[in-house]
């Protein structure tokens, strides 16, 4: 009988043969792909012992090395970093002996609340003569924006070209209100500069503001996390700059607190344009609105008369007349509905300029109760 099936036998055994090859084959693969993606667990011929005895030679040569490995890491990751992104919170080799922040142990300075006021202009910063500002700013233009927008002020202000540079200004003197703290920059940037400032008692009463053209919120929570208490956008606005200044320097101000100019900000009339065209000047300003009462307040009757008689030239004179001092005195809303009115005018068989001149009027009374009650 096996004589009979030999050859199928054999046959049978041959394939058996090749199926546990193909199986081993497999499985050895896929060992192999295991340990290529997991390296940590491949061996090595010489197995590390964690408990191994280290030499005071060898463990300060080992600590050496590592900050140099450390500084360069940190010199790559800062090579073609966009000014104003984040990308990697960098980190200090020798963060291990920094305090974390502890915000119940620091007692930061107390914010006042900043009064309505108009458009600032330079003069303005003369309020805060005495006060001391470190600018903590890599680029040398907004360095000098800073610096030209304050001088002259009396504000004492110091640059530093980075996190680290700040560090050691401040090391040698922490008298200071105020940091601007720009975001991104070399070496130490403001996310480290700020930890290491927090970290330290001996600089709890200066204020840390972030310089930074991110205003993501994210971003935001990072700069707070960070220990920034304050946020200035990029590129620098006058007034915001004045703010900070007059929130955290104020308290400690022992002369008058500077007189601010009453705003009015409705829906009919922004004030703050208005009192930015005139240059600061209220007194002009009310002025040109005193002027604008007297002109304008008959306009809805006149253009209905005008559009009545169908001169269309003389109303589309006066409604541009209108639209360049409403732009002037920061009257939006009726600003935007002359506009419509005198396209929609250009055609009176249509009859939409009826309901546009309705709605112009509404407006118009509006403007005209909003400015009596500023002036």
């Amino acid at each position: 009988m096996i004589n009979e099936y030999f050859y199928e036998i054999i046959a049978l055994i041959i394939i058996l043969t090749f199926i546990v090859i193909y199986f081993l084959i497999r499985k050895f693969n896929q060992e192999e792909e295991n340990e290529f993606q997991n390296p940590r667990s491949r061996k090595t011929g010489i197995i590390e012992d964690p408990y191994e005895e280290i030499s005071p030679q060898e463990n300060e040569k080992n600590i050496f090395e590592e900050t140099l490995d450390s500084e360069k890491e940190d010199t790559f990751e800062f090579q073609d970093v966009e000014e104003g992104s984040f990308g990697n919170i960098q980190t200090n080799p020798f963060e291990e002996n920094i305090t974390p922040l502890q915000t119940n142990t620091i007692n930061l300075r107390q914010k006042a609340q900043v009064p309505s006021h108009g458009k600032i202009v330079k003069d303005n910063f003369k309020d805060f003569k005495g006060a001391k500002l470190l600018v903590v700013e890599d680029n040398l233009i907004n360095q000098k924006v800073i610096g030209g927008l304050l001088s002259g002020s009396g504000i004492e202000v110091t640059m530093a070209d980075d996190g680290q540079i700040a560090l050691d200004i401040l090391e040698k003197n922490s008298d200071f209100d105020i940091i601007i703290m720009d975001v991104q920059m070399p070496r130490v940037d403001g996310f480290e500069a700020t930890r290491i400032i927090r970290a330290n008692p001996s600089y709890e009463h200066i204020v840390v503001v972030a310089l930074s053209g991110d205003i993501a919120t994210d971003d935001i929570r990072k700069m707070t996390e960070a220990g920034m208490q304050e946020h200035l956008e990029k590129p620098l606005r006058m007034d915001s700059l004045y703010d900070v200044i007059y929130a955290y320097t104020q308290s400690n101000n022992s002369k008058d607190a500077p007189k601010f100019v009453k705003v009015m900000m409705t829906k009919e009339l922004n004030g703050d344009k208005g009192l930015e065209v005139c240059g600061g000047d209220e007194a002009f300003y009310k002025d040109i609105l005193s002027e604008f009462t007297k002109t304008y307040t008959n306009t809805s009757n006149e253009l209905i008369e005008l559009l009545t008689c169908k001169n269309i030239e003389r109303a589309d004179a006066l409604l541009l007349d209108f639209i360049g001092i409403t732009a002037n005195i920061g009257a939006d809303a009726i600003n935007n509905i002359a506009q419509e009115l005198k396209e929609a005018i250009k055609d009176l068989e249509e009859n939409s300029y009826i309901t546009i001149l309705d709605t112009f009027e509404i407006h118009l009374q509006r403007l005209l109760k909003d400015i009596a009650a500023y002036k």
